[in-house]
């Protein structure tokens, strides 16, 4: 049974001992500024969320999204907190001092403002281009002198991973790597707690690279995740509402979104959002706009599930902890069959347009042929033991990259670090590099 006690530790990664936990400004609420004030997250201003290069500036994209996320995820963290403060307040004080419910809040919304952070280009459609350049692409040719793990993390390359990565060693590399983010924080993030090797064949889900396994264990043994079996963690709890976040906000504000965008009519939003709502608020009749009367919706809808989500967590907490819990919050609440059909809904009326699909066409070949040049030149450069004698071009490309690449690395490293680069760059970078490339700007 996982305690709260340690789940909330407040030591950073990298680091022993902890921060004291005060009310003005504690160590969850610094995670939230690193995460914010970092590179990473800024790109996500131009990364797909579902619309490419929308035509309404209105439509969210990554960055949008996950304030919106993290601000959602706050909410629900402090509603959680104010329950378990309440009960195990004086033990939780004894462990890091000044724990309320405000920490649980802080906590959630950091790990949901890094949640999509390493996501690639061309949102998820861009994490699978990845995953086939590797499995059926020119990528598979390199994965052959690999381990089974290490060829794993690439073949099912995920963004959960990437974010990963980013958050405990891309970002601040020069000072030991990564924002040395609280382990509570880290851990909070973690969708999945396990590796490539562990994931389910169906999905192909996983938490972390073999590159960061150290880290990852680091994590396990400061917040006491329950071993479920052999490389395979339970959830962080807090993860249960970083998920339902997520979930609230991206099903409701697609319906928004939708018809922002012109491709669902009032009625059809307007149904789906009240579906959604335990009963109408009275002020719905005093307002004469159209889009306002969405946006009214659209924050009743989300508060209603907010208070759903909480009272699945509280009612199943203890299997929670327990690490038995299954499925999420959402799909256990009332309005699960709504959110359900919202889902296809969405999925057909909103998502499979055909300037989408003339997007993901344009991705696709942008990060196969970015792939392809920067892993050449890597290639080479192993093959020849240092940058003497590479073809001009291959000594450009290398130049191009944020390090300078190192002919000793490893294969799985410096393929690692081709797939840093081109995951990381915005929707418009990487036109940009794929059209230099092409020798067409």
């Amino acid at each position: 049974m996982m305690q709260w006690r340690n789940l909330l530790s407040a030591q950073r990664l990298g680091h022993r001992g902890a921060e004291p936990v005060t009310p003005a400004r504690n160590p969850f609420q610094k995670d939230w500024d690193r995460v914010v004030f970092c590179s990473a997250f800024r790109r996500l201003q131009d990364k797909t969320q579902v619309h490419s290069l929308p035509e309404s500036d209105y439509v969210r994209n990554r960055l949008t999204h996950s304030l919106e996320v993290s601000s959602v995820g706050r909410s629900l963290g402090a509603q959680v907190g104010e329950v378990v403060v309440a009960r195990e307040g004086a033990a939780l004080g004894e462990a890091w001092g000044g724990i309320s419910a405000a920490e649980f809040g802080h906590i959630v919304a950091a790990a949901c403002l890094g949640h999509d952070i390493g996501n690639p280009p061309f949102g998820h459609f861009g994490e699978a281009t990845v995953q086939h350049w590797f499995r059926d692409g020119e990528g598979a040719r390199y994965l052959e002198d690999l381990g089974a793990a290490e060829a794993g993390d690439l073949c099912n390359f995920e963004g959960n991973a990437q974010g990963f990565r980013v958050l405990t060693r891309l970002q601040n590399w020069r000072d030991a790597g990564g924002l040395r983010l609280t382990c509570a924080t880290l851990a909070t993030f973690m969708k999945y707690p396990f590796g490539s090797s562990a994931a389910d064949p169906a999905r192909r889900k996983f938490g972390y690279f073999q590159a960061e396994a150290g880290q990852f264990r680091e994590i396990v043994g400061a917040v006491g995740l329950a071993e479920l079996r052999p490389g395979v963690y339970a959830r962080h709890p807090l993860t249960h509402l970083v998920e339902a976040a997520d979930d609230i906000c991206y099903s409701v504000v697609d319906i928004e979104d939708g018809y922002k965008l012109g491709r669902i009519t009032f009625e059809e939003a307007e149904a789906r959002l009240k579906a959604l709502l335990p009963m109408l608020p009275p002020r719905y009749s005093e307002i004469a706009d159209q889009p306002w009367r969405i946006a009214y919706l659209r924050a009743k809808a989300i508060g209603a599930l907010i208070d759903q989500a909480v009272m699945v967590f509280l009612e199943r907490e203890q299997d929670i902890l327990a690490g038995r819990f299954r499925g999420d919050l959402l799909q256990h609440t009332a309005a699960a069959p709504h959110l359900a059909e919202i889902a296809a809904f969405s999925r057909s009326r909103i998502f499979e347009t055909r300037e989408r699909f003339q997007t993901e066409v344009m991705g696709g070949e942008i990060l196969i042929t970015l792939l392809s040049a920067f892993a050449a030149a890597h290639f080479a450069l192993e093959q020849q033991g240092s940058e003497a004698g590479l073809a001009p071009r291959h000594r450009a490309l290398l130049r191009l990259m944020p390090l300078r690449p190192d002919a000793a690395a490893p294969r799985y490293h410096w393929l690692l670090s081709v797939t840093d680069f081109v995951s990381g760059m915005t929707d418009s970078y990487a036109l940009k590099q794929f059209q230099r490339l092409r020798g067409l700007q």
